[in-house]
Formats: structure tokens, sequence, C-alpha cells
């Protein structure tokens, strides 16, 4: 216990979600949307995925802005719901909210994102971490490729999700990100929560690309 409690929070909260972090970066899904073997139909529903987990996420941000464990994460210039709006009028059209319903395993993941913002503050932190800090590094890998892929005007129209213009230096922000959860206003019993939770999310990411593989299998 000595050793965990000397742990910067950031550290351990890194390394003990280290395996299912692993486990939703190499999906079958996300391989092969990487890998440039499925279509941009697949990257417009994951996008549409997003859409629907950001705006669980940002809407309880709006609630908690003033709370005094998780408003300090509350930050305006991680906001995406209205970059993935624009990504998606550019990917399905005008008329794009038109019959866009989440999978199964999306609905499941906003419904535990909103219960946290509702009931938890604290586990809503572990959902806004594992979310914003993906998107600031490995979503970089994400957008290089579908400029690549599917020809993306470079940070424009399609992949506006993945562009914080309003974060000028990335690797700064990611350090005062980890000096937040470092001084997170919780016990080390509720940091062991917030922890799970952590792994929770990522499950339940995992969930989602499974579903989405499901629906575009590779062909052989």
């Amino acid at each position: 216990m000595d050793a965990t409690a000397a742990t910067p929070f950031s550290t351990l909260i890194r390394t003990a979600s280290h395996e299912q972090h692993t486990e939703a970066e190499t999906s079958a899904f996300m391989s092969d949307l990487l890998g440039g073997r499925l279509g941009v139909d697949a990257y417009t529903r994951y996008t549409e995925q997003l859409w629907f987990v950001y705006r669980a996420l940002e809407e309880g941000a709006q609630v908690l802005r003033n709370d005094p464990v998780a408003g300090p994460f509350i930050q305006p210039e991680l906001m995406r719901t209205t970059e993935l709006e624009r990504d998606l009028a550019h990917l399905r059209g005008t008329g794009w909210r038109e019959g866009l319903a989440p999978l199964p395993a999306t609905a499941a993941y906003a419904a535990r994102v909103a219960e946290c913002a509702r009931t938890w503050p604290a586990g809503y932190i572990a959902h806004h971490y594992t979310r914003y800090l993906g998107d600031l590094s490995g979503g970089q890998i994400i957008r290089d490729k579908a400029e690549k892929t599917w020809g993306f005007a470079r940070k424009g129209d399609g992949v506006r999700f993945y562009v914080f213009e309003e974060i000028s230096n990335p690797a700064s922000f990611k350090r005062g990100y980890r000096e937040l959860l470092d001084a997170v206003n919780a016990d080390d019993l509720e940091k062991q929560r917030i922890v799970a939770e952590c792994k929770q999310a990522f499950a339940l990411n995992t969930a989602v690309f499974r579903e989405l593989g499901e629906v575009f299998p590779l062909s052989a």
C-alpha cells in the first residue's frame, strides 16, 4: 500500500488500465480501419457512435462545471460535439441526424457516462480521462490515416473531431491534465474506484468496436 500511495495517481490510472487500453486499440475493427481495409462508410458509422458518447460527456460537463471533484477537468478547449457535428454533416449531408441511431453497445456506453455525471462525479472523471486524453494522443493517428485513406483535407471537414484548435501545445496540456489527476479530490478508496471505472470505460469502448466489427466484417 505504501508504494501505491507514493505513486502519482496519473501513473496509477494509466498503468492499471493498460491491458484494457491495449485491447481497445487493437480491436479487429480498429485494426482494419487503420489498415485501410474498410471503406469510408465504416469510418462514418464510427464517427456516428462517437457523437452519442460525446453528447453524453458534454451534457454531463455542463452539469459538473462547478463540481469540486469533476469541475477542474471541465475545460472548454476539449469539447468535441460541435466538431463531430461538422464532420457528420460532411460525411452524411445536411440531414445527418435523420435515421441516426446508436448501436446497443454505444447506447450502454453513453448511458453509463450520463449516469456517472448524474450520480458520481469522480466516476465521470474516468470517462473524461479515457476519451479526451485518447483523442489528444492516439486520435491523431486515426486522423492521419483517415486523411490519407479517404482523401479528407488535412485537419478539415471529416476529421475535425481530432483537431484541437484551441490547444496549441498538446504535450503541455496533457502534463497539466495529469497534474489535475494527481491532485484529484478523492481518498485512496475512491481513487481505486476511479481506476475500476476507467477499466470499465475501456471495456465499454471495446464493446462498441466489437459491434462495429460485426456490422463491417472484413471480406475475405
